[in-house]
């Protein structure tokens, strides 16, 4: 049976928040490993719009050659974008939105 994300992993979400990107430790790794490994369709993510300067929020069609479908928020910081992807897919697993 493949892991399933839960509240009981809320206990990695502050690893993550301090260091979005970088060597995790194992736990979190499982994480997002299931949260990146999920359903193409509908699944979060970012397109970097202006190289080292901007992203921008996008959403995958689950079609093999659709583009994505860019949504209207961006960032210019890398770190603030990925951990509002991590926000946005941990609630799609667990149906619960993290705490600010």
């Amino acid at each position: 049976m493949a892991y399933q994300v839960t509240e009981k992993d809320l206990y990695v979400v502050d690893e993550f928040m301090a260091k979005p990107i970088g060597h995790h430790s194992p736990n979190l790794q499982r994480v997002l490993n299931t949260l990146r490994g999920a359903d193409v369709k509908g699944k979060h993510c970012l397109v970097c719009t202006k190289p080292g300067r901007e992203w921008r929020l996008a959403q995958l069609s689950g079609v093999r050659g659709k583009p994505v479908k860019l949504l209207d928020k961006t960032f210019d910081n890398i770190e603030d974008a990925e951990r509002h992807v991590f926000r946005l897919r941990w609630k799609q697993h667990t149906g619960k939105a993290l705490p600010e």
